[in-house]
């Protein structure tokens, strides 16, 4: 390991450790001050503590390292102007010619929501809750399409200039008038997993792809255009499983009005 590497990852244990020492201070306050209770298996809890602080700094470190330099990499081989357009002339290409651009934002969106950790446990947890009537893969996938559709809706406003605000308007629009029609007990988890959806992978993944984007797109800012892609990821995946349960449930309303009838052929026909 060279000396670099070394201060960087010290600098970085030093920097998680002042970052999580108020979290163990309050548990300690209501531990030992409030509750008055000893810790159970102080051992193990102590080392998991140690792991909490030495893997989030190899996370952060590879944050800065690898996802957010390949962010901007990608963008900027997507956005070249000979590569969108096979001309170098920037200021004559169309924003439908960043077909690539919109197709690899929403790849990214979808793989990473696949892979969230947070996701999965969500998703286990309300198959085991609903009994099984909620099924765990095709709530990750319903939102990991809706995080598809917001990264690729990001790419398009970062092309595009289009406000942020406008797109955040119309997606709650649609969340309101979801939430009066679709089944009351998918609107509570359709509403955390738009929360669960921005943690651990997706959020460096489609930030780096975001603050790429509007560093290489011509005519954009970083600061104004490269945020907002984490807002939209957290909110068009309440759409889409939301969307997903009000088709499920027309789906076996129209099987239950076709069940009858099939039965009174089955019983003509016995006859």
């Amino acid at each position: 390991m060279n000396a670099p590497a070394g201060s960087a990852i010290v600098s970085g244990l030093f920097d998680t450790l002042r970052d999580v020492l108020p979290i163990v201070v309050i548990l300690a306050v209501f531990q030992f001050v409030i509750l008055r209770r000893p810790v159970a298996r102080p051992a193990r809890t102590a080392a998991g503590l140690a792991l909490v602080v030495v893997g989030l700094t190899f996370f952060v470190i590879g944050l800065e390292e690898a996802l957010f330099p390949l962010g901007r990499s990608m963008a900027e081989q997507l956005t070249d102007p000979m590569f969108v357009s096979g001309s170098s002339d920037a200021d004559g290409i169309e924003w439908w010619q960043y077909y690539w651009v919109y197709t690899f934002a929403a790849a990214v969106g979808f793989a990473a929501a696949i892979a969230e950790p947070s996701l999965i446990a969500v998703a286990l947890k309300a198959e085991e809750v609903s009994a099984g009537a909620l099924q765990a893969w095709p709530l990750r996938i319903a939102v990991a399409i809706g995080v598809a559709i917001a990264v690729a809706l990001s790419a398009l406003r970062i092309v595009t200039g289009v406000p942020l605000y406008a797109l955040m308007i119309v997606g709650y629009v649609i969340v309101i008038a979801q939430t009066a029609f679709a089944p009351r007990a998918i609107v509570p988890l359709a509403y955390d997993s738009g929360g669960v959806t921005t943690s651990t992978v997706t959020v460096p993944l489609v930030t780096a792809l975001g603050l790429g984007l509007a560093s290489t797109v011509p005519g954009r800012s970083e600061l104004v255009d490269g945020f907002g892609v984490i807002a939209l990821a957290a909110l068009f995946p309440m759409i889409t499983v939301m969307g997903y349960a009000q088709v499920s449930e027309l789906r076996a309303a129209r099987a239950q009005r076709r069940r009858p009838l099939g039965s009174r052929q089955d019983g003509g026909a016995a006859s």
